[in-house]
C-alpha cells in the first residue's frame, strides 16, 4: 500500500492510515485488536448499547412486533454495520489508490424467518440472505473501480463475520 503523506482524499487523513499500516507491518501483534460494545435494557424491547465515549445508540423493535418503535431494531443495525464498514473500506481504498469519490450509497437488506424467533418453529433464526448494492460515481475508469470493489469485498472485517462462521460465546453471569 502506498500512501502520500501529509494529504487527504475523500476526506480520509492519508497519513493516519499510512502510519496505521508501518505500524501494523512492523509490529503484527499490535494488529490484533479487541473491540467492545456495554448494552443496556431500558423497558420493553428497548435497550441502548454504549461504545467507547460516544453517546448511548438506541435499539428498539418497530409496533408490528411489539416494540416502541424509537430506534432501529438489532437486525436493522446489523445490515447497518455492514454498509457503514463497506462505506469505510471503499474511501480508505479509494484514497489509498488515489481515486475520487463523487457520491457513495449502499442499500442493504436481508430476509428473515421470523417464526423460529417467534418460538413457532425450529431452524435458521437469522437471515437467509443479505444483498448490499453499491452505487459508487467517481470519474476514475471502470476497470479502478471494480478493482476497488473487489479490494473492499476481500477485507470488510463486517462482511467476513456475516459470511463466516464465527464462533459466538453467550455466557450467563453467575
Amino acid at each position: 500500500m502506498t500512501v502520500e503523506s501529509g494529504t487527504r482524499r475523500n476526506g480520509v487523513d492519508l497519513e493516519a492510515v499510512g502510519g496505521l499500516v508501518r505500524a501494523v507491518t512492523d509490529d503484527a501483534t499490535s494488529a490484533q485488536t479487541t473491540w467492545a460494545a456495554h448494552v443496556t435494557w431500558k423497558d420493553a424491547f428497548a435497550s441502548e448499547a454504549r461504545v467507547r465515549t460516544f453517546a448511548p445508540t438506541a435499539s428498539d423493535e418497530p409496533p408490528a412486533m411489539g416494540g416502541g418503535d424509537t430506534a432501529a431494531n438489532p437486525v436493522e443495525q446489523l445490515l447497518s454495520a455492514l454498509g457503514n464498514c463497506l462505506a469505510v473500506g471503499y474511501a480508505a481504498n479509494a484514497s489509498v489508490a488515489g481515486i475520487t469519490i463523487d457520491a457513495l450509497t449502499i442499500d442493504v437488506r436481508g430476509d428473515i424467518d421470523l417464526r423460529v424467533f417467534l418460538g413457532v418453529a425450529e431452524g435458521h433464526a437469522g437471515f437467509d440472505s443479505i444483498t448490499a448494492d453499491v452505487t459508487l460515481l467517481s470519474e476514475a475508469p471502470r476497470e479502478a473501480v471494480e478493482a476497488l470493489h473487489a479490494k473492499v469485498l476481500s477485507s470488510s472485517p463486517v462482511g467476513h463475520t456475516l459470511g463466516s462462521a464465527v464462533p459466538v460465546d453467550v455466557r450467563l453471569a453467575s
